[in-house]
C-alpha cells in the first residue's frame, strides 16, 4: 500500500493564507458529500471502518489527527496537522483517525452519498474478505 499524500495549493499575503484543491489533479474523484468531524475528545478513535466503493480524501482543517490506513497485509500512520496535505483513503482500505488535539477538525470529501451497505465495520471481517479476494 502506498500512502498518497496530496500537497494542495497555498498562497499567502499580508492578509492570511488561502488553501485550495482542483479536481482532476488534486482531488482524484468527483465528490457527491462531504463533511466535518470535530468535538472528537483527545485520544478518541473514530472511523474504524472500510469503504466497498467509496473513495476519500482527508484534510485536518484544525488540530491534528493520526491517521491508521490498512489493506490487510501493510498498516500505516500518518498525523495530518496541516490544512494544506490531504490524505486519500482508496476503497478497500481500513481507516482509523486518532484525535491528538483538542478542537481538531477533519474535513472529508466523499466519491458516494452516504451509504450503510458500503460499510465494512468489522476489521475481523474486513481481513477475510482481503484474503478471499487474494
Amino acid at each position: 500500500m502506498r500512502l498518497e499524500l496530496i500537497d494542495l495549493h497555498e498562497r499567502r499575503d499580508t492578509r492570511g493564507s488561502l488553501i485550495f484543491g482542483e479536481r482532476p489533479a488534486d482531488v482524484p474523484f468527483e465528490p457527491l458529500r462531504f463533511f466535518v468531524v470535530g468535538d472528537v475528545p483527545i485520544g478518541e478513535v473514530r472511523g474504524r471502518h472500510a469503504h466497498l466503493e467509496c473513495d476519500q480524501l482527508l484534510i485536518c482543517i484544525v488540530g491534528a489527527v493520526e491517521v491508521t490506513l490498512d489493506d490487510g497485509n501493510d498498516r500505516q500512520r500518518v498525523v495530518l496537522n496541516s490544512a494544506a496535505k490531504a490524505l486519500r483513503i482508496p476503497p478497500g482500505v481500513w481507516g482509523e483517525q486518532c484525535y491528538l488535539t483538542e478542537g481538531a477538525r477533519l474535513l472529508v470529501l466523499a466519491s458516494q452519498k452516504y451509504d450503510p451497505d458500503d460499510y465494512i465495520s468489522d476489521y475481523d471481517a474486513f481481513i477475510l474478505s482481503k484474503r478471499e479476494s487474494e
